[in-house]
């Protein structure tokens, strides 16, 4: 069974500042091993954060799985 949790993260002002980006997407095992992080210069998403679950070519929200 292949699991994947992405994460997305708007960034605080100070982070935005030092990084450059307004958000970022992290996709990782869900144990703190990142796979991939596609940074974003400018994001109109409404939510500050969400994680998403990809199980067996499934994607889930939270309350999902």
């Amino acid at each position: 069974s292949h699991f994947i949790t992405i994460d997305f993260k708007r960034l605080s002002e100070d982070e935005q500042d030092f990084t450059g980006y307004e958000a970022e997407i992290i996709y990782s095992d869900g144990n703190g091993n990142v796979f991939e992080t596609h940074q974003y210069n400018f994001t109109d998403f409404p939510l500050d954060e969400l994680r998403l679950f990809f199980v067996d070519n499934t994607l889930m929200l939270p309350n999902e799985y």
